[in-house]
Protein backbone atom coordinates (compact mmCIF):
# COMPACT_ATOMS: atom_id res chain seq x y z
CA UNK A 1 0.00 0.00 0.00
CA UNK A 2 1.54 3.33 -1.09
CA UNK A 3 0.17 6.37 0.76
CA UNK A 4 0.35 10.17 0.50
CA UNK A 5 0.94 12.13 3.57
CA UNK A 6 0.43 15.92 4.17
CA UNK A 7 2.22 17.68 6.68
CA UNK A 8 4.04 20.47 6.35
CA UNK A 9 5.01 22.36 8.92
CA UNK A 10 6.54 23.22 11.88
CA UNK A 11 9.04 20.84 13.32
CA UNK A 12 7.11 20.26 16.47
CA UNK A 13 4.25 18.97 13.97
CA UNK A 14 6.49 17.43 12.20
CA UNK A 15 7.74 14.91 14.41
CA UNK A 16 4.62 14.60 16.43
CA UNK A 17 3.53 13.44 13.06
CA UNK A 18 6.16 9.90 12.97
CA UNK A 19 4.35 7.45 15.88
CA UNK A 20 1.02 7.16 13.67
CA UNK A 21 3.47 5.88 10.44
CA UNK A 22 4.91 3.46 13.16
CA UNK A 23 1.04 2.61 14.21
CA UNK A 24 0.46 2.10 10.28
CA UNK A 25 3.72 -0.30 9.59
CA UNK A 26 3.33 -2.11 12.45
CA UNK A 27 -0.83 -2.52 11.27
CA UNK A 28 -0.27 -2.93 7.38
CA UNK A 29 2.87 -5.14 6.70
CA UNK A 30 4.53 -3.48 3.71
CA UNK A 31 2.72 0.17 3.35
CA UNK A 32 5.24 3.18 2.40
CA UNK A 33 4.41 6.92 2.63
CA UNK A 34 5.24 9.61 0.44
CA UNK A 35 5.66 12.50 2.29
CA UNK A 36 4.66 16.28 1.37
CA UNK A 37 6.54 18.49 3.94
CA UNK A 38 8.22 22.14 3.81
CA UNK A 39 11.89 22.22 2.80
CA UNK A 40 13.29 23.28 6.11
CA UNK A 41 11.89 20.10 7.60
CA UNK A 42 12.35 17.65 4.74
CA UNK A 43 15.46 15.76 6.45
CA UNK A 44 13.02 14.79 9.27
CA UNK A 45 10.35 12.34 7.22
CA UNK A 46 13.89 10.46 5.83
CA UNK A 47 14.59 9.21 9.12
CA UNK A 48 11.41 7.25 9.55
CA UNK A 49 11.79 3.66 7.59
CA UNK A 50 8.58 3.88 6.54
CA UNK A 51 9.04 6.86 4.46
CA UNK A 52 10.09 6.01 0.98
CA UNK A 53 10.10 9.41 -0.61
CA UNK A 54 10.18 13.20 0.65
CA UNK A 55 8.28 15.35 -1.54
CA UNK A 56 9.64 19.23 -0.42
CA UNK A 57 7.11 22.24 -0.59
CA UNK A 58 7.94 25.86 0.15
CA UNK A 59 4.98 27.62 0.75
CA UNK A 60 6.41 29.98 2.80
CA UNK A 61 8.96 30.95 0.38
CA UNK A 62 6.63 30.38 -2.67
CA UNK A 63 4.38 33.38 -1.15
CA UNK A 64 6.65 36.10 -0.78
CA UNK A 65 7.69 35.67 -4.36
CA UNK A 66 4.85 34.44 -6.05
CA UNK A 67 5.66 35.36 -9.61
CA UNK A 68 8.76 34.06 -9.47
CA UNK A 69 8.07 30.93 -8.39
CA UNK A 70 5.56 30.46 -11.46
CA UNK A 71 8.58 32.04 -13.67
CA UNK A 72 10.91 29.57 -12.52
CA UNK A 73 8.91 26.06 -12.63
CA UNK A 74 9.07 25.46 -9.42
CA UNK A 75 5.16 25.19 -8.88
CA UNK A 76 5.01 22.99 -11.92
CA UNK A 77 7.41 20.48 -11.36
CA UNK A 78 6.15 19.93 -7.42
CA UNK A 79 2.70 19.62 -9.10
CA UNK A 80 4.16 17.30 -11.56
CA UNK A 81 5.55 15.13 -8.29
CA UNK A 82 2.10 14.83 -7.14
CA UNK A 83 0.78 13.79 -9.96
CA UNK A 84 3.26 11.00 -11.09
CA UNK A 85 2.93 8.08 -8.30
CA UNK A 86 0.02 6.38 -7.81
CA UNK A 87 -1.15 6.41 -4.87
CA UNK A 88 -3.92 4.41 -2.91
CA UNK A 89 -5.01 7.15 -0.25
CA UNK A 90 -4.14 10.75 0.22
CA UNK A 91 -3.76 12.18 4.20
CA UNK A 92 -3.73 15.20 5.48
CA UNK A 93 -2.70 15.77 8.48
CA UNK A 94 -2.39 19.32 9.04
CA UNK A 95 -6.13 19.94 8.99
CA UNK A 96 -5.30 23.95 7.03
CA UNK A 97 -6.72 25.01 4.29
CA UNK A 98 -3.19 25.38 2.68
CA UNK A 99 -2.41 21.44 3.29
CA UNK A 100 -6.34 20.69 1.75
CA UNK A 101 -5.40 22.62 -1.19
CA UNK A 102 -2.23 21.03 -1.82
CA UNK A 103 -4.39 17.46 -2.19
CA UNK A 104 -6.31 18.65 -5.33
CA UNK A 105 -3.44 18.18 -7.13
CA UNK A 106 -3.17 14.19 -6.62
CA UNK A 107 -4.99 11.61 -8.37
CA UNK A 108 -6.34 9.57 -5.45
CA UNK A 109 -9.00 9.91 -2.63
CA UNK A 110 -8.31 12.15 0.37
CA UNK A 111 -8.50 11.45 3.96
CA UNK A 112 -8.51 13.85 6.71
CA UNK A 113 -10.56 15.34 9.63
CA UNK A 114 -14.20 16.04 9.90
CA UNK A 115 -15.14 20.25 9.89
CA UNK A 116 -15.50 19.75 14.09
CA UNK A 117 -12.01 17.96 14.38
CA UNK A 118 -9.76 19.89 11.77
CA UNK A 119 -7.77 23.06 12.86
CA UNK A 120 -9.29 24.93 10.07
CA UNK A 121 -13.05 23.56 9.52
CA UNK A 122 -12.92 24.57 5.74
CA UNK A 123 -10.17 22.51 5.25
CA UNK A 124 -12.38 19.38 5.31
CA UNK A 125 -14.33 20.47 2.37
CA UNK A 126 -11.47 19.14 0.38
CA UNK A 127 -11.56 15.58 1.43
CA UNK A 128 -13.56 12.51 0.00
CA UNK A 129 -13.33 10.57 3.60
CA UNK A 130 -13.42 12.49 7.21
CA UNK A 131 -12.99 11.64 10.46
CA UNK A 132 -13.75 12.84 13.92
CA UNK A 133 -10.38 13.13 16.66
CA UNK A 134 -11.77 14.88 19.75
CA UNK A 135 -9.69 17.82 20.70
CA UNK A 136 -8.85 18.33 24.12
CA UNK A 137 -5.93 15.33 24.13
CA UNK A 138 -2.07 15.53 22.72
CA UNK A 139 -1.34 16.44 19.33
CA UNK A 140 0.66 13.15 19.03
CA UNK A 141 -2.41 10.80 19.88
CA UNK A 142 -5.03 13.03 17.56
CA UNK A 143 -2.66 12.28 14.54
CA UNK A 144 -2.49 8.58 15.75
CA UNK A 145 -6.02 8.48 15.61
CA UNK A 146 -6.33 9.97 12.50
CA UNK A 147 -4.09 7.23 10.92
CA UNK A 148 -5.77 4.50 12.37
CA UNK A 149 -9.27 5.65 11.50
CA UNK A 150 -8.29 6.47 7.27
CA UNK A 151 -6.20 3.26 7.27
CA UNK A 152 -8.23 0.88 9.06
CA UNK A 153 -6.64 -0.56 12.14
CA UNK A 154 -7.07 -0.99 15.73
CA UNK A 155 -5.31 1.96 17.39
CA UNK A 156 -2.58 0.24 19.54
CA UNK A 157 -2.27 1.03 23.43
CA UNK A 158 0.20 3.03 25.09
CA UNK A 159 2.44 5.56 24.51
CA UNK A 160 3.30 5.90 20.34
CA UNK A 161 6.74 5.08 19.06
CA UNK A 162 8.47 7.69 16.89
CA UNK A 163 10.12 4.89 15.10
CA UNK A 164 13.62 6.50 15.24
CA UNK A 165 16.90 5.46 16.01
CA UNK A 166 18.79 7.24 18.43
CA UNK A 167 22.37 5.33 18.10
CA UNK A 168 22.23 5.53 14.52
CA UNK A 169 22.09 9.07 14.48
CA UNK A 170 24.33 9.95 17.63
CA UNK A 171 28.06 11.45 17.08
CA UNK A 172 29.21 11.80 20.37
CA UNK A 173 32.28 9.33 20.06
CA UNK A 174 35.15 10.37 22.33
CA UNK A 175 33.24 13.53 23.61
CA UNK A 176 32.89 14.02 27.69
CA UNK A 177 28.81 13.56 28.63
CA UNK A 178 26.98 16.98 27.58
CA UNK A 179 23.79 18.46 29.09
CA UNK A 180 22.10 20.32 25.81
CA UNK A 181 20.07 23.86 26.64
CA UNK A 182 17.72 24.33 24.22
CA UNK A 183 16.96 28.18 25.14
CA UNK A 184 15.83 29.09 21.75
CA UNK A 185 11.79 29.69 20.88
CA UNK A 186 9.46 31.40 19.25
CA UNK A 187 7.35 33.75 21.03
CA UNK A 188 8.73 36.00 23.83
CA UNK A 189 6.35 34.64 26.54
CA UNK A 190 7.92 31.45 25.79
CA UNK A 191 11.09 32.43 26.51
CA UNK A 192 12.85 31.30 30.15
CA UNK A 193 14.82 34.50 31.04
CA UNK A 194 18.75 34.72 30.32
CA UNK A 195 19.41 35.21 33.68
CA UNK A 196 17.92 31.74 34.88
CA UNK A 197 19.77 29.94 32.14
CA UNK A 198 23.35 31.63 33.29
CA UNK A 199 22.18 30.35 36.75
CA UNK A 200 21.68 26.63 35.91
CA UNK A 201 24.53 26.83 33.75
CA UNK A 202 26.61 27.46 36.53
CA UNK A 203 25.28 25.22 38.52
CA UNK A 204 25.48 22.36 36.07
CA UNK A 205 29.52 23.33 35.52
CA UNK A 206 30.16 23.49 39.17
CA UNK A 207 28.68 19.94 39.54
CA UNK A 208 30.82 18.65 37.06
CA UNK A 209 28.98 19.05 33.66
CA UNK A 210 29.60 20.36 30.42
CA UNK A 211 27.07 22.22 28.75
CA UNK A 212 26.27 22.73 24.64
CA UNK A 213 24.52 25.68 23.65
CA UNK A 214 22.96 25.86 20.16
CA UNK A 215 21.47 28.33 18.32
CA UNK A 216 19.72 29.04 14.87
CA UNK A 217 19.63 32.92 14.46
CA UNK A 218 22.09 36.28 15.76
CA UNK A 219 20.03 36.93 18.51
CA UNK A 220 19.90 32.90 20.15
CA UNK A 221 23.90 33.11 19.11
CA UNK A 222 24.84 36.05 21.25
CA UNK A 223 22.04 34.82 24.12
CA UNK A 224 24.28 31.43 23.98
CA UNK A 225 27.61 33.44 24.28
CA UNK A 226 26.43 35.74 27.33
CA UNK A 227 25.28 32.41 29.34
CA UNK A 228 28.84 30.60 28.65
CA UNK A 229 30.97 33.57 29.15
CA UNK A 230 33.31 32.13 31.41
CA UNK A 231 32.34 28.76 32.07
CA UNK A 232 35.07 26.25 31.06
CA UNK A 233 32.75 23.87 30.50
CA UNK A 234 30.15 25.51 28.71
CA UNK A 235 30.58 25.78 24.89
CA UNK A 236 29.05 27.21 21.97
CA UNK A 237 28.11 24.92 19.33
CA UNK A 238 28.68 26.14 15.66
CA UNK A 239 25.64 26.78 13.68
CA UNK A 240 24.42 23.29 12.30
CA UNK A 241 21.57 21.93 10.05
CA UNK A 242 19.09 19.99 11.16
CA UNK A 243 20.70 16.64 10.73
CA UNK A 244 23.61 18.16 12.85
CA UNK A 245 21.26 19.28 15.29
CA UNK A 246 19.84 15.74 15.41
CA UNK A 247 23.27 14.37 16.39
CA UNK A 248 24.15 16.68 19.17
CA UNK A 249 20.46 15.79 20.87
CA UNK A 250 20.67 12.03 20.16
CA UNK A 251 24.35 12.24 22.26
CA UNK A 252 23.16 14.42 25.18
CA UNK A 253 23.05 12.68 28.33
CA UNK A 254 19.99 15.32 29.45
CA UNK A 255 18.54 18.28 27.69
CA UNK A 256 16.77 21.16 29.40
CA UNK A 257 14.28 23.09 26.97
CA UNK A 258 11.79 26.06 26.83
CA UNK A 259 8.50 25.47 24.92
CA UNK A 260 10.26 24.72 21.28
CA UNK A 261 10.81 22.32 18.00
CA UNK A 262 13.84 21.15 19.24
CA UNK A 263 12.36 19.92 22.68
CA UNK A 264 10.09 17.59 20.82
CA UNK A 265 13.34 16.04 18.67
CA UNK A 266 14.85 15.34 21.71
CA UNK A 267 11.98 13.40 22.73
CA UNK A 268 11.55 11.55 19.25
CA UNK A 269 15.56 10.67 19.77
CA UNK A 270 13.97 9.41 23.51
CA UNK A 271 17.18 12.17 25.04
CA UNK A 272 15.98 12.58 28.51
CA UNK A 273 14.67 16.19 28.65
CA UNK A 274 12.92 18.93 31.12
CA UNK A 275 10.78 21.11 29.58
CA UNK A 276 9.66 24.07 31.05
CA UNK A 277 6.70 25.55 29.94
CA UNK A 278 4.72 29.41 31.12
CA UNK A 279 2.27 30.22 28.88
CA UNK A 280 1.62 27.11 26.94
CA UNK A 281 0.15 23.93 27.98
CA UNK A 282 1.95 20.45 28.22
CA UNK A 283 -0.96 18.73 27.93
CA UNK A 284 -1.57 19.33 24.44
CA UNK A 285 1.99 19.92 22.79
CA UNK A 286 4.42 19.22 25.23
CA UNK A 287 7.53 17.03 24.56
CA UNK A 288 5.64 13.77 24.06
CA UNK A 289 7.25 10.57 25.54
CA UNK A 290 9.63 8.26 27.41
CA UNK A 291 11.76 10.54 30.11
CA UNK A 292 9.93 13.56 29.33
CA UNK A 293 9.28 15.83 32.58
CA UNK A 294 7.34 18.99 32.47
CA UNK A 295 7.62 21.89 34.30
CA UNK A 296 4.37 23.96 33.71
CA UNK A 297 4.06 27.44 36.12
CA UNK A 298 1.11 27.60 38.36
CA UNK A 299 1.21 31.49 37.88
CA UNK A 300 -2.64 32.92 38.51
CA UNK A 301 -2.54 33.20 34.48
CA UNK A 302 -0.60 30.24 33.16
CA UNK A 303 -1.37 28.97 30.47
CA UNK A 304 -2.52 32.23 28.94
CA UNK A 305 -1.76 30.89 25.43
CA UNK A 306 -0.64 34.48 24.52
CA UNK A 307 2.64 35.89 22.37
CA UNK A 308 2.67 38.99 24.61
CA UNK A 309 2.32 39.03 28.00
CA UNK A 310 -0.23 40.99 29.17
CA UNK A 311 0.02 40.75 33.42
CA UNK A 312 0.31 43.81 35.34
CA UNK A 313 2.99 43.34 38.23
CA UNK A 314 1.46 43.88 41.76
CA UNK A 315 3.97 45.65 44.72
CA UNK A 316 4.44 42.58 45.71
CA UNK A 317 6.07 41.42 42.64
CA UNK A 318 7.93 44.38 42.53
CA UNK A 319 9.54 43.55 46.10
CA UNK A 320 10.18 40.15 45.32
CA UNK A 321 11.33 39.94 41.77
CA UNK A 322 13.99 41.70 39.37
CA UNK A 323 11.09 42.73 37.11
CA UNK A 324 14.27 43.99 34.60
CA UNK A 325 15.15 40.05 34.68
CA UNK A 326 12.92 38.01 35.75
CA UNK A 327 10.34 38.12 32.75
CA UNK A 328 7.70 36.66 31.84
CA UNK A 329 6.92 36.62 35.83
CA UNK A 330 5.36 33.08 35.16
CA UNK A 331 8.73 31.49 35.18
CA UNK A 332 9.39 33.03 38.51
CA UNK A 333 7.51 29.69 39.88
CA UNK A 334 10.15 27.62 37.98
CA UNK A 335 13.26 29.43 39.10
CA UNK A 336 16.90 28.01 38.43
CA UNK A 337 16.91 25.97 41.99
CA UNK A 338 14.03 23.88 41.26
CA UNK A 339 14.69 23.79 37.62
CA UNK A 340 18.15 22.53 39.01
CA UNK A 341 16.46 20.15 41.62
CA UNK A 342 14.52 18.19 38.81
CA UNK A 343 17.25 17.51 36.64
CA UNK A 344 19.08 16.26 39.24
CA UNK A 345 16.49 13.85 39.69
CA UNK A 346 16.11 12.84 35.64
CA UNK A 347 19.84 12.13 35.99
CA UNK A 348 19.55 10.01 38.84
CA UNK A 349 16.23 8.42 37.62
CA UNK A 350 18.29 7.36 34.04
CA UNK A 351 21.20 6.00 35.65
CA UNK A 352 19.07 4.07 37.99
CA UNK A 353 17.74 2.66 34.81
Amino acid sequence: MRVLLIKTSSLGDVIHTLPALTDAARAIPGIQFDWVVEEGFAEIPAWHPAVARVIPVAIRRWRKNFWQTLKSGEWRRFKRRLREARYDLVIDAQGLLKSAWLTRYTRARVAGLDKSSAREPLASRFYDRRYPVAWGQHAVERVRQLFAQALDYRLPEGVGNYGLNRAQLADSAGEAPYLLFLHGTTWDTKHWPEHYWRELAERACDHGWHVRLPWGNPSEKARAERIAQGLEKAAVLPRLSLAGMAKVVAGARACVAVDTGLGHLAAALDVPTLSLYGPTNPGFTGAYGRAQIHLGSDFPCAPCLKKTCAYKPTAEDRRLFDLAREQPLCFTRLNPQRVATQLEALLLTEDFH
